[in-house]
């Protein structure tokens, strides 16, 4: 029963079969816009719970900052409202009226509002009302919000003009201390990304053209996806002083002198749960790590004899009574008992293709024998896949086979991180040949370009090229060799090791 495109027939298609396919969202009437459906946003809520106390483990605060900015407060830093220009969307008037049967606005602002496509402005303007001695210092704060870009090429939770997220924004006394944030909060997200979803990263900073607008340096976790594209999946921005000098954030220090503070901002969106999709799913749907399926266990009940209806239901629901008071990685397992009216066959087809890691039936038979079968979701295309066992034995070891899972996807996706970044492409020549190949798979023909580590001269003629060839470079690896050699893009002589790749 696989999607309507297999990976290798059209990748992008696939990709849209497996969420329709897991329910998880469809595009919104509203255009370029989404409706996140339960499974889809029951991922997002657990992506929430496991990094939001990953945040909060580092002493940051919740709060919330209005979802109107004012445009002025834009204008203060010319690098970012440049570099966010083409995204905002502007509010200039407070209301409607009907003229002639139709809707016309009136009541026209005094200043334009944007709607928020990122907080750096607001709440710099919030740390300078905050800020007065260096004992104010530091202020570390999150929080949990939409945002608005208006993307002109929508794709379901990897750019859509409206979508979730988290941003965090700290003001320190000095550079070192903010320089330091930035990178601690990049490594919180690698850290989730591994030990939540199961994606590994290469992290970096980003070159210099493609920094945050007005960031001094932006921090990055690059992911690979299945097709070999690059997904950027966070970002980590060390502002420097250009966001305290444009909103005036100064504090006394402690020997009296007047100082401006040194901020960052950082985030990730629900453009992880795209990551999700594209790093772990298969010919047959979505496949969800344990840590952040919103339901662990599904029990499908095999309902066909209605004369034992009452007894096989009974017997689901005391498995799931057993199963509910366990825990796996210091939280109850989350275990769902599927009694709604449907053919079992169909609920058990169902949840697999929303990627439920452990799908358990009970029958008449399995009931005789204490016995239950289960369905890990990983060994779909195996023998092992339907597995049948007693219910002791599946109470005992269900935290371990919640484990295994959670370990074989992200073994799978480093595997194929590791496998996947050429580094004995030396030459323009060798480079451009390799990148001149596709790279999706679209009609049978499997992916055939990934990752190149090489190196990069720096020169800003290089951008041009990147353009031309459709690439770009997503980051400069934190651990660079410091050898030397020859530039893939100009032949010149370079030291820098940087990551090229397409990217979504």
């Amino acid at each position: 029963m696989t999607l309507q495109k297999t990976r290798e027939q059209n990748y992008p298609e696939w990709y849209q079969n497996v969420i329709a396919a897991a329910d998880m969202a469809e595009n919104s009437s509203s255009p370029g816009c989404m409706v996140i459906k339960p499974w889809g946003y029951g991922i997002w809520e657990r992506m929430q719970r496991v990094l939001d106390d990953m945040i909060k483990e580092t002493g940051h605060d919740n709060c919330y900052f209005p979802l109107f900015i004012p445009l002025s407060y834009f204008q203060k830093e010319a690098e970012h409202v440049e570099g966010f220009a083409k995204e905002m969307a502007v509010v200039t008037h407070s209301r409607l009226k009907s003229v002639d049967g139709k809707l016309v606005p009136e009541g026209q602002l005094e200043e334009p509002l944007i709607v928020r496509p990122t907080s750096e402005t607001i709440i710099a303007d919030a740390f300078s009302k905050w800020v007065r001695s260096y004992r104010d210092l530091p202020v570390k704060i999150n929080q949990w919000a939409n945002v608005v870009r208006w993307e002109m090429r929508p794709r379901l939770f990897i750019r859509t003009r409206e979508f979730l997220w988290q941003e965090g924004h700290t003001a320190h006394a000095t550079y070192e201390e903010a320089e330091k944030e930035a990178q601690t909060m990049l490594q919180v997200y690698s850290d989730f990304a591994r030990e939540a979803l199961a994606i590994p990263f290469i992290t970096g900073k980003k070159p210099e053209y493609d920094k945050f607008p007005g960031a001094v340096d932006t921090y990055c976790i690059e992911a690979m996806m299945q097709d070999g594209k690059a997904l950027q999946a966070g970002t980590s921005h060390f502002l420097g002083q250009n966001f305290a000098k444009s909103a005036d954030i100064k504090f006394q220090s402690s020997n009296g002198t007047q100082e401006y503070a040194y901020t960052t901002s950082w985030g990730v969106t629900t453009r992880l749960i795209g990551a999700l999709i594209m790093t772990h799913g298969d010919d047959e749907g979505m496949v969800v790590p344990p840590v952040v399926a919103p339901h662990q266990i599904v029990i499908v009940p095999l309902l066909k004899d209605k004369s034992k209806i009452d007894e096989v239901m009974a017997y689901a629901k005391k498995l799931k009574d057993a199963l509910s008071p366990l825990s796996f990685k210091g939280e109850r397992i989350r275990v769902k008992l599927d009694d709604r009216q449907k053919e079992s066959v169909d609920k058990m087809w169902e949840w697999t293709r929303k990627g439920t890691p452990l799908v358990i039936e009970v029958g008449p038979r399995d009931m005789e024998k204490n016995a239950l079968m289960v369905r890990d979701r990983t060994k779909i295309n195996q023998k092992e896949w339907k597995e049948i066992v007693s219910v002791d034995e599946f109470v005992n070891s269900v935290a371990d086979r919640l484990a295994n899972i959670q370990n074989y996807l992200l073994e799978q996706a480093q595997n194929r991180l590791n496998s996947n970044v050429k580094t004995d492409i030396t030459t323009p020549e060798e480079f451009e040949k390799y990148f001149s190949n596709p790279n999706v798979w679209v009609e049978g023909e499997k992916q055939s370009v990934t990752f190149v580590r090489g190196k990069w001269c720096g020169d800003a003629e290089t951008e041009s090229k990147l353009k031309e060839m459709k690439i770009s470079i997503r980051c400069l690896p934190f651990d660079q060799s410091g050898t030397e050699g020859i530039c893939l893009l100009t032949g010149k002589p370079a030291t820098l090791d940087v990551i090229y790749a397409r990217s979504y």
